[in-house]
């Protein structure tokens, strides 16, 4: 059983505010890739008409997710959190006590896998 953790977010962007928004996803991007070892994928991807946001984050195990989610806090929430409105988001995986705790005011969907591979 792997103990790799991730999810899927959805998010509305409000009007107005893309350009200030990839802006800050580069700053998220490089922050991650470059200090959290334990990040196995943080993609973003925005739709052509630029009005919604899909976030793809994948980690080692939960401990991984946990320290993102305190960088991020630490670094990025106060300023991330005005550019975008409805957020959705679905986890994957097996995230601990703690990771589920820290993810509840999303009020995400979990779900656990049945069957598949990744290469």
């Amino acid at each position: 059983m792997t103990s790799t953790v991730g999810w899927f977010i959805q998010a509305e962007i409000r009007s107005g505010k893309l350009d200030a928004l990839k802006d800050l996803i580069s700053e998220m991007c490089a922050r991650s890739r470059d200090n959290e070892p334990g990040t196995i994928a943080y993609e973003w991807l925005i739709s052509a008409d630029g009005t919604t946001g899909h976030l793809h984050e994948r980690y080692a195990d939960s401990d991984a997710a946990l320290t993102h989610l305190a960088s991020f806090g630490e670094n990025f929430a106060e300023r991330f959190m005005p550019l975008v409105g409805a957020l959705n988001m679905s986890v994957y995986g097996s995230p601990s006590e703690a990771l589920s705790r820290e993810l509840a005011d999303m009020e995400p969907v979990y779900f656990e896998k049945v069957d598949g591979f990744a290469r």
